[in-house]
């Protein structure tokens, strides 16, 4: 395949529909680990009849089925909003239909989740807003019973090939079925593309601050682990594919050189997926023929097959600020929050988006994180555990928190929404220099229960 089809095909997917857009919408998706209070392995008989009452409620389409004909997925034919499980059946998420301000979102969300815990209340399971599920070394934590989430927990075991080619792994290959993020996207202009993937790639050592609640009980020094099992998995294989931007970019040019350098690592063909080494995007496409292997519904079988142009419908990266083949940019660093704040992070980010000017400009002026020697992608991970830096002055970093929440209140004022209001608990816990990990965890060190912190943050 000569490079020019490739160029444009790669162009036509993420850059032109961007130039497409109208109007600013805002998609909300929130992931929640399913909690057995009992102690015991989520039944996912039970989450079933939640979903099949859930169906019968709010008149959801089944969209998809697991092998076994249980329903993993539904969707609101009149708000497109989606009920469905993330990798696992012990963590449920609700995608929010795309609308103009987020309080129409969380309206609906509200009345979901109302109804799911109220069912869940028989059983004594509930939701929680936890960035990873508190008994997630109780549960089964198997992968829904389908082509993707087989395909995928199988990727992610297949690192023990790779730990000889000097790259750093974690041991905790099921980690899709137990992690729950927190996730919006927003529609993005052509013209301001660059600049708002720099400047949100520039926050996200501040964000870390601010949304940080993913304790690990085996990875004790970080309160946001979920950054550390994505970027040292098979996720993170080739760097590209997830966190941050290591450089500014520059212009349209450079990023699509950056998408060119992204791996793409499974393909589907008569309808099975192939599981493949990551490769290249830029490399597979020029290639006769790749190798695999696919689940023949016994175990996996070696096969090849031709890279096809299609194929770039696979290419997914996760990257922190992630541009989709929508038109829009996914913010997707967030872990879930607790219930009640559950729409800061979207207020956050709408806040800011219209004002990327002036984020830019607090940023590049920034001197409380940023000139210490280190880039955003260090500072991320510095401000992703629980011991701060001794270079980080606290009552300047706590301003400098204020600043940024304050010119997200200005920006969504002059939408006029009236969704400010969902950015009061972040100027608590900047005034405090916490989240709710660190509340949590200091919490833990001073006597209470992990079930505690159950309740209050579902």
């Amino acid at each position: 395949m000569n490079q020019s089809t490739i160029d444009e095909a790669i162009y036509n997917k993420y850059i032109a529909p961007t130039k497409l857009k109208k109007e600013r919408y805002v998609g909300i998706e929130i992931e929640m680990p399913i909690v057995n209070l009992d102690k015991q392995p989520v039944d996912i008989e039970k989450v079933f009849d939640m979903s099949r009452n859930f169906q019968t409620e709010f008149s959801f389409d089944v969209c998809s089925e697991d092998d076994d004909h249980h329903a993993n997925a539904m969707e609101s034919p009149f708000t497109n909003d989606n009920l469905s499980f993330d990798c696992s059946y012990s963590n449920l998420e609700l995608s929010m239909g795309k609308g103009k301000n987020i309080h129409e979102l969380k309206e609906r969300f509200d009345s979901y989740y109302t109804f799911i815990n109220h069912y869940f209340e028989k059983y004594h399971y509930t939701l929680t807003g936890m960035g990873i599920n508190p008994y997630y070394n109780i549960n089964e934590n198997k992968p829904v019973p389908n082509e993707r989430y087989r395909m995928l927990y199988h990727h992610l075991h297949t690192y023990k090939k790779y730990k000889n080619e000097r790259r750093i792994f974690h041991d905790y290959p099921e980690f899709g079925t137990y992690t729950s993020a927190s996730q919006i996207q927003t529609d993005i202009f052509y013209h301001e593309l660059i600049d708002v993937l720099n400047a949100f790639t520039k926050l996200e050592p501040y964000k870390v601050l601010l949304f940080a609640n993913s304790l690990h009980p085996d990875e004790a020094e970080y309160l946001c682990s979920r950054n550390m099992l994505w970027e040292y998995s098979m996720q993170g294989y080739n760097p590209h594919n997830i966190g941050m931007f290591e450089e500014e970019l520059g212009s349209i040019e450079e990023l699509l050189e950056y998408i060119k350098s992204t791996s793409i690592y499974c393909v589907m063909r008569d309808g099975k997926y192939i599981n493949f080494k990551p490769t290249v995007i830029d490399d597979y496409l020029k290639r006769d023929k790749m190798e695999g292997e696919f689940f023949d519904g016994n175990g996996y079988r070696r096969t090849e097959f031709v890279p096809d142009i299609a194929d770039l419908a696979y290419l997914r990266s996760f990257k922190f600020e992630d541009l989709t083949f929508r038109g829009t940019i996914e913010f997707r660093s967030m872990c879930c929050q607790p219930i009640q704040d559950s729409m800061s992070i979207a207020a956050f980010h709408m806040g800011l988006i219209d004002n990327v000017g002036e984020l830019a400009q607090i940023l590049n002026e920034d001197s409380v994180l940023y000139t210490h020697g280190y880039n955003a992608t260090e500072l991320q991970k510095m401000m992703s555990k629980v011991e701060l830096p001794e270079f980080v002055n606290r009552e300047k970093l706590k301003g400098q928190l204020l600043r940024l929440i304050d010119l997200a209140d200005r920006g969504l004022k002059k939408r006029g929404y009236g969704e400010e209001k969902y950015l009061l608990p972040l100027y608590d816990r900047a005034e405090k220099l916490s989240n709710p990990a660190r509340d949590m965890h200091d919490g833990l060190m001073k006597g209470r229960s992990v079930e505690d912190f159950i309740k209050i943050y579902s």
